[in-house]
């Protein structure tokens, strides 16, 4: 009956996490393959479906406040979309095991570079 509490929790600190920019979506899908046993497929789905209505209203704003480079957007999205579609046939092609230690590195490295970012260099 109380199993409900835990994925309540989880789901409600990844979205303040995710408020203050930390990326609360990367962190509720480790929560879920870890701790809840989702399948990390699965898991992936719903971190899609947590991160889009926030990518949206980010984009909303830029737009209305004039911060969207238009060129650069233009350029990236053709690219963008070939990439995921190109990413989700993989990830339907090949075995979920073999998806989790590729996906494990990328994590590593970038909790490291949120540990350890890069020093800006002083004369930019």
């Amino acid at each position: 009956m109380t199993d409900w509490i835990l994925t309540f929790l989880c789901g409600l600190g990844a979205s303040v996490i995710s408020a203050w920019g930390v990326g609360g979506g990367t962190l509720l899908l480790l929560v879920m393959t870890l701790f809840l046993g989702v399948d990390q497929r699965t898991a992936q789905g719903i971190n899609l479906l947590f991160f889009l209505p926030t990518a949206v209203s980010a984009l909303a704003c830029h737009a209305k406040g004039g911060y969207l480079d238009k060129p650069t957007l233009k350029a990236a999205v053709p690219i963008a979309v070939a990439a995921a579609l190109a990413g989700a046939w993989i990830s339907n092609a090949v075995d979920v095991e073999i998806l989790r230690k590729p996906f494990g590195v990328y994590l590593l490295l970038s909790g490291a570079g949120l540990i350890w970012p890069k020093k800006k260099n002083p004369e930019d």
